[in-house]
């Protein structure tokens, strides 16, 4: 008898050609994110075990962030032979209270001599010999799974719910607009969850944002990286061409001309670095550079696809999926990004797009631009300081 962790791939199985390569991927992933814990991996086409010596609890938490697992059951391996089974169901169910149960065994060898339904017979009857309880096949306080693979005979009672999703990678790589706000680790979280590939883009102005600032960010993205296993962090030196923004543009204009800076500088920095989409966390009507006038005119610097995950929830929304991932308490920490230091009182919500090319005009931003990219910083490892600014 063998303790192991199965997989249940869920989306994966509506995949005909490339099930093989998204399999592949999401193998390849959960080594990733399970790089310090001691594993071996077997799969096939519809299911995937996993072995390890470390502490199985802590391996099923992390497999939990994993996008492209639909289910996590912690079974018992047993041989394809009537008697092991029923010991191993009476082993498993020695513990547990329940008053009705249900039998569900699956013949995936078809080379077993008993048919399923006779299986399932087979196990209710040794149950209610053994246990006082009664049959409910709709609503049962338990539910006894079967598997018998020719590998062997999976037996297990609860499954534990994935994260779905697609695995991360099979799309590419994106390019997350990641500021210290509330909503862009959401929109990059569900990014990965359609099987993006992101790392992250920070804008920072010292000396007005601060050190707190930059390391909240950095911590954002360290949780973020424990849903990849993959995440860099680049950060942008943004002070020039912000101080710029401040001495040539018109108050009401700033946010949006900054904005535009900032698409330009993601979108050369994409193409630079083969990132197929730039990803942010705008929410349509949210602030005045979110309107749908204002999306309009800051897009039209860029050509590259703007995915914006986010764009059709509301706050509450935004913040429920926040708890969920564990970015909340981290989003609101009171320190500014450089969206928010010089913001004006009333932004416009429905820009010119003559305008910002006249504002833009007044100075060279393209030299700045320019500047800027290549001093980019790249971090990729989260060190603790990053993590425990809390």
């Amino acid at each position: 008898m063998n303790k192991l962790i199965l997989i249940k791939y869920g989306e994966l199985t509506t995949k005909k050609a490339n099930r093989n390569f998204f399999i592949r991927t999401l193998e390849k992933n959960i080594k990733n994110i399970l790089c310090d814990d001691a594993i071996e991996i077997k799969k096939d086409r519809v299911r995937m075990y996993i072995k390890t010596n470390n502490n199985i609890e802590n391996v099923v938490k992390k497999l939990q962030k994993v996008f492209g697992i639909h289910g996590i059951v912690i079974c018992y391996q047993v041989d394809n032979n009537i008697d092991s089974m029923k010991k191993q169901i009476l082993e498993i169910l020695k513990d547990k209270e329940f008053k009705t149960f249900k039998i569900n065994a699956k013949r995936a060898d078809k080379t077993f001599p008993i048919h399923t339904m006779e299986l399932n017979n087979i196990f209710g009857g040794f149950v209610l010999q053994n246990i006082e309880c009664r049959v409910d096949v709709h609503n049962p306080d338990i539910t006894i799974n079967i598997e018998v693979r020719p590998e062997g005979t999976a037996i297990y009672i609860d499954e534990i719910k994935g994260a779905g999703g697609y695995p991360v990678g099979i799309q590419g790589k994106g390019l997350l607009m990641l500021s210290g706000g509330i909503d862009s680790p959401v929109a990059g979280y569900l990014a990965l969850k359609r099987g993006v590939d992101i790392e992250c883009l920070y804008f920072e102005s010292p000396p007005h944002t601060s050190i707190e600032a930059k390391n909240k960010v950095l911590k954002l993205a360290s949780i973020l990286n424990e849903y990849s296993g993959n995440i860099r962090v680049h950060i942008v030196p943004f002070t020039k061409i912000q101080e710029e923004i401040y001495k040539n543009v018109k108050d009401n204009y700033i946010i949006t001309i900054m904005r535009r800076m900032m698409y330009r500088i993601a979108s050369e920095y994409s193409k630079r670095k083969n990132f197929k989409i730039i990803i942010n966390g705008e929410s349509i009507g949210q602030v005045a550079s979110q309107t749908l006038d204002s999306m309009i005119v800051i897009n039209n610097v860029t050509n590259l696809p703007v995915i914006r995950p986010v764009a059709c929830l509301d706050k509450l929304e935004i913040i429920e999926i926040a708890n969920k991932i564990g970015t909340y308490e981290t989003s609101i920490l009171p320190y500014e990004d450089c969206c928010t230091i010089f913001l004006p009182k009333h932004p416009v919500i429905n820009p010119s797009l003559d305008k910002c090319l006249l504002y833009e005009h007044n100075f060279n931003y393209e030299e700045l631009i320019e500047n800027a990219i290549n001093n980019i910083e790249v971090i990729t490892n989260f060190s603790n300081d990053y993590k425990d600014i809390l």
